[in-house]
């Protein structure tokens, strides 16, 4: 049975709080309020950048780094909702972001 009112789960109101807390550690404390769409978009994507690459240099493929690969999953999540509020932009964000994203496992 499909019942579209049926609880979608616990994520749908806020992230867990020791997701929410990682991302802020991410983030720096950095005030992202007074932030441009473009500019927020870029703040996201270049901390999930950041993250992730530490991940892999340090071999993150770790279960205790769960938390860190969610993290960079969310930050990525919260690049493209900020980009989504300029549509025509997202297309060219989004090519922008897959190449950020693949150089960080060719080999240094």
């Amino acid at each position: 049975m499909n019942d579209s009112s049926a609880d979608p789960g616990p994520w749908t109101d806020a992230p867990p709080p020791s997701l929410t807390a990682r991302l802020a550690e991410v983030l720096g404390g950095d005030s992202l309020e007074s932030r441009d769409v473009g500019e927020l978009s870029n703040v996201y994507l270049e901390a999930a950048e950041g993250l992730l690459s530490s991940l892999l240099t340090e071999g993150g493929a770790k279960r205790d780094r769960a938390i860190d690969l969610l993290t960079v999953d969310s930050l990525v999540t919260y690049a493209f909702e900020a980009a989504a509020r300029e549509p025509n932009t997202v297309a060219d964000r989004a090519q922008a972001a897959m190449l950020r994203i693949a150089r960080l496992a060719e080999p240094k």
